[in-house]
């Protein structure tokens, strides 16, 4: 069932601590499609769903990260209301030098979507350099150098803040640490330039560091220079279990995470406040160049809507959907253009909705 809302309309995001709203044995969830191939893909998810009579009814939110204000205040009262969300991603222009900022960043500092989470794991059939790659980079999102906060002080001088704080990056520590040891991961890794922003990136790297030895003994701890970081990830991937960030250099190993694994269209991605949880995929690239060409990879929309039905609770449903989406490309017969195949968005949807309808519960 959908519940269509006018483009100018609020979002929110979802809580750690409280439940969703749950009519009647049905959850509603906030639907924010986003620009580019985000409505493609979160179509296949909605056909997903309704082939599986999931119990979910949609609250559909249709804003482009163009919208600026008026776009993330509906965006914001639709989320404060469901508590959870799935979403496409928003466009941010690299030239907008106008004022407005990120889309995205004013959504998550009003809701306090303080936590990304992002999934990169190799999926079987899909030809990659290094094979076998699993890790999670966990990302400060409300903070560092996304914090929003620059001006220009004279013409022609732009001043950006870097904004750390000890209990914003405390919370992240501790949801780094609490992830690893509800998902069997064994280590946490702080990334940082600590060595150049003696301040800002060693109260980040310090404060890990000491919560990680003080109350997660179990768990092992270690940080990593983000330069380092990166060519490590690249030639030795395997060393790193969860990798926590500030803002910036989570989306720089992000992307290094989707090269990886086989591209931007494999990673599943949530994001995590006191309140709210939106899952949307890992990997930002919205794909405007293919935009309504019905060639986009849905996968790393549908396996983050499977983490959304794990965090609602149904498990079970989560699981179904996650290992058909990884049958049907292990299989080899139904790959989407950029894993070498030559199926349609909606051919892919399908494919997966048969091996569904071929899985007993």
């Amino acid at each position: 069932m959908l519940r269509r809302l006018v483009s100018k309309r609020s979002l929110a995001t979802l809580p750690e601590t409280l439940f969703p709203n749950k009519y009647g044995g049905r959850y509603t969830v906030t639907l924010l499609p986003g620009d580019g191939v985000g409505k493609e893909c979160t179509d296949s998810v909605v056909s997903v769903f309704n082939a599986e009579n999931i119990p979910i009814d949609w609250e559909i939110v249709n804003i482009s990260g163009l919208d600026h204000k008026e776009g993330v205040a509906a965006a914001v009262q639709s989320l404060r209301r469901n508590k959870i969300g799935l979403k496409g991603l928003w466009h941010t222009s690299n030239a907008d030098q106008s004022g407005h900022g990120s889309l995205n960043v004013a959504f998550r500092k009003q809701l306090d979507i303080y936590a990304n989470v992002a999934v990169f794991k190799s999926l079987k059939g899909v030809k990659t350099m290094i094979p076998d790659v699993d890790l999670v980079v966990i990302r400060e999102n409300t903070e560092g150098e996304f914090s929003g906060l620059e001006h220009e002080s004279v013409e022609g001088v732009v001043e950006s803040l870097k904004v750390t704080t000890l209990p914003k990056t405390e919370r992240i520590a501790r949801f780094a640490f609490n992830y690893a040891q509800k998902n069997g991961r064994k280590a946490v890794c702080a990334v940082h330039k600590a060595n150049i922003m003696k301040l800002g990136d060693g109260l980040f790297r310090n404060t890990v560091t000491s919560i990680g030895e003080k109350e997660y003994p179990d768990i092992e701890t270690s940080s990593i220079i983000v330069d380092n970081a990166s060519m490590q990830a690249v030639a030795k991937p395997h060393q790193f279990d969860v990798l926590v960030t500030p803002s910036m250099y989570g989306t720089i190993i992000g992307n290094i995470g989707a090269a990886l694994i086989g591209g931007p269209g494999l990673v599943a991605g949530a994001n995590f406040g006191r309140e709210y949880a939106v899952f949307e995929p890992g990997s930002r690239h919205v794909g405007l160049d293919i935009k309504g060409q019905n060639i986009a990879n849905p996968t790393a929309m549908l396996l983050s809507s499977a983490l959304m039905l794990n965090h609602l609770g149904l498990t079970k449903s989560g699981k179904r959907i996650s290992d058909a989406v990884r049958e049907v490309i292990a299989e080899g017969d139904v790959r989407t253009k950029d894993i070498g195949g030559d199926a349609t968005t909606t051919e892919f949807t399908q494919a997966v909705i048969e091996k569904l309808s071929q899985t007993p519960w």
